[in-house]
Order: C-alpha cells, then structure tokens, then sequence
C-alpha cells in the first residue's frame, strides 16, 4: 500500500482514538491524575508518530511494498494472527461475565502464544501477575472503574 494512503489511515484511526479518550468519563474522586492522562499521553504521541511517518512519506523516505517483488510470509504467521485475535476476542467477550484479571490472563497467554511462548505455568504465572498488577494500578490506584478483578468480587 502507498506510504501516503498509510500515513492517512493511521492519522484517521488517532483521530477516533482521540475522540474515544474524550468520552472516557472522569473519576467519582478528586485526584492529581485521572483516567483521561495516559490515553491521552499515547494518543498523542502515536498521532506524533503519524504525522512524522507522513512526512517522511511525503519526502519518499518510505518504501512503497506494493513496488517490491513479492514475500512470502513466515512460516505459521495466519496461526499467529488467529491466536491474537482469539486471545482479544476472549478478553471483550468474558470481562464483564467473569471480571478483569481471568480474561486478561487468558488474552495475555494467547499473545505470548502468538510470539512462539509455549502454554504451561509460566507463561500462565507471568500473564496472570501481569494483569491482577495492571488491574491493581489503574482499578484501585487510579480509580478506573474496571470491575471487579475476580468473579467472586475482589
């Protein structure tokens, strides 16, 4: 695809990323930092992103893929995508049924999955530690109404 037609794509996904943190409501209790600070912060640093590919593109810094001679993917990459869309779908699909820090493990193992970790213990441990810490920060830290972390209400 044209360098340009992905600068534009990508500058049309941060506007509506954009628009979606400013809908993100504000925090019952007073605080320093709200839920708002560190999406915007990565909106904005990926719409930087953007429109600096863009201009490189426009300089034709980038290379155009549709020009170069045709790659071959690697080896299971269709298996690897399958299992990051599987682990996303898993997360939006089980979060409000059975809380945040299951289904996050669950999304995080089929990641790890994608990048070749096999399934066991560890990977289970380090996903599991991973999402009760970052539900921790952002649930009971900075106050975003996440949910409970478990089903049994914790």
């Amino acid at each position: 695809m044209n360098p340009s037609r992905v600068a534009l794509i990508l500058l049309a996904i941060c506007g509506v990323a954009a628009w979606q943190v400013t809908v993100i409501p504000e925090s019952a209790i007073q605080m320093a930092v709200g839920p708002v600070l560190v999406p915007a912060v990565i909106v904005g640093a990926l719409t930087l992103f953007s429109v600096l590919y863009g201009i490189s593109a426009w300089r034709g810094r980038q290379v155009d893929e549709s020009l170069a001679p045709e790659q071959t993917p690697l080896p299971g990459s269709q298996r690897r995508m399958i299992t990051l869309l599987i682990g996303g779908v898993l997360f939006m699909a089980l979060v409000d049924l059975i809380g945040f820090v299951i289904p996050a493990t669950l999304c995080g193992m089929c990641i790890a999955k994608a990048f070749d970790a096999p399934f066991g213990f560890k990977s289970l441990a380090i996903c599991g530690a991973v999402s009760a810490f970052f539900w921790w920060l952002f649930a009971v830290v900075l106050g975003v109404g996440l949910g409970p972390a478990l089903p049994w209400g914790f």
